[in-house]
């Protein structure tokens, strides 16, 4: 099994599902469900906080998402999306894509959430690095 993305040919999960209603509607309930337990949604990774205008979905797993012959079932639990700023997604989806650990050694869900500690890291080394070089000491 691999973890990495599948190029758009043949993969109905990104040219059908992540373009359908149900889809939007799943995402909409997300970000309603998630503002209503945490009063604010923040990037899984930055921290900084976004709506659903602002922030993307990043599924952990696909569990529940499947196509029933005729429709899309949006059936993935809460915990399944994160939410992530676009650029550190993209950046999330690199990793996966060609780190060989994540991308083959892992089951889906722990690749997603090794990679997402991973990136937080080496976000909070950065800015780290950019106070400490801006202000002499650092953040």
């Amino acid at each position: 099994m691999s973890n990495g993305r599948r190029s758009n040919v043949g993969n109905r999960y990104r040219t059908g599902y992540l373009k359908s209603g149900v889809w939007f509607a799943r995402r909409d309930r997300w970000f309603a469900e998630e503002t209503t337990q945490r009063g604010q949604v923040r990037c899984a990774i930055t921290g900084q906080p976004g709506t659903k205008h602002t922030l993307q979905l990043h599924h952990l797993d696909y569990a529940g998402v499947r196509w029933n012959g005729a429709s899309w079932v949006a059936g993935e639990s809460h915990d399944d999306l994160v939410a992530v700023r676009a650029d550190v997604h993209e950046q999330l989806h690199r990793m996966l894509d060609t780190d060989q650990v994540l991308r083959r050694n892992r089951r889906r869900r722990a690749a997603n959430l090794h990679a997402i500690s991973r990136l937080r890291r080496r976000l909070h080394a950065t800015v780290t690095d950019w106070t400490t070089t801006m202000t002499g000491s650092p953040a």
